[in-house]
């Protein structure tokens, strides 16, 4: 029996974390360790990505055969508050776990964001150009790079806004959906000018659990390396979700939400990209 791989999971008390982690554990071939820091808990090791003497020494006392680093800011509202704490968590950090990776011969997967194109020219392939419209967008990029150039042998995986099962309404830009869904006490106004491709993470646990399944198999030496995309087909704006939020809760009456013609604007919006559609020829 060939032994087990064992991955490590980065950001797992996150949304995409948790399910990888819980994707991880029902295949027997998988032994998985998750990481977490703010929202650490039973279950998962506490280690904070940002001290480079601990990530070294958890590297060497772990050896993992396959890493999928989940940890990142992913706000864009958050990410440009905080630029210099931004850019630590989502380019610095991807460097020193790609560096690593490398030196101990573990399979490096970082996970990035449709949001490094400007959505003016859907759907994009991997060879297109990215052109990032925000901060958040510009961070991920870099960090892309920042793996890619410490580690040839990485892989870059990008999705789009994603959904699954949460821990609070607020942790996913989907979900967050569901406040004014349910709220017909007020008009709400939603932004129907942006296009979306809503992606399950139990979708996406599975195909980042299979290019390290896959890579492991490899015995030509090339591995699964380079930027991947993977999306749903189905589009949507922030609109269609909610209306399909009310109808699912049974609220057959959608008046109190309205269909904004034109993305929001003014203090504290941030500048996003129409239609970001991802193709998935890559894969």
């Amino acid at each position: 029996m060939d032994a087990k791989i064992k991955l490590v999971v980065t950001g797992a008390s996150g949304m995409l974390g948790r399910q990888v982690l819980a994707e991880a554990q029902k295949r027997a071939n998988i032994d998985a360790i998750g990481l977490s820091f703010t929202r650490t808990r039973a279950g998962l090791q506490t280690l904070d990505l940002t001290d480079e003497p601990a990530v070294r020494e958890f590297f060497a006392r772990e050896k993992p055969q396959a890493m999928i680093h989940c940890a990142a800011e992913r706000r864009p509202n958050v990410a440009g508050d905080d630029p210099q704490g931004t850019r630590l968590l989502n380019v610095h950090v991807p460097g020193i776990l790609a560096r690593e990776a490398l030196l101990h011969g573990t399979y490096f997967v970082y996970i990035s964001t449709e949001y490094v194109f400007d959505g003016l020219d859907p759907p994009y392939d991997v060879e297109d150009t990215p052109k990032p419209l925000n901060f958040y967008g510009q961070t991920k990029l870099d960090g892309e790079l920042a793996t890619l150039k410490a580690n040839p042998k990485a892989a870059v995986l990008r999705v789009p806004l994603l959904y699954g099962r949460v821990e609070y309404e607020g942790e996913s830009a989907v979900s967050v959906l569901l406040g004014p869904a349910k709220d017909t006490s007020k008009v709400h106004e939603i932004d129907a000018a942006q296009i979306r491709f809503p992606t399950c993470v139990d979708d996406v646990a599975c195909v980042l659990l299979d290019m390290v399944e896959v890579n492991a198999r490899d015995v030509n030496g090339e591995g699964v390396r380079g930027v991947f995309h993977v999306s749903s087909t189905r589009s949507m704006t922030k609109y269609d979700m909610c209306v399909f939020f009310a109808q699912t809760l049974g609220i057959a009456n959608t008046d109190h939400l309205v269909a904004a013609s034109e993305p929001p604007s003014g203090a504290g919006s941030v500048q996003r990209p129409k239609n970001t559609q991802l193709s998935n020829r890559s894969l």
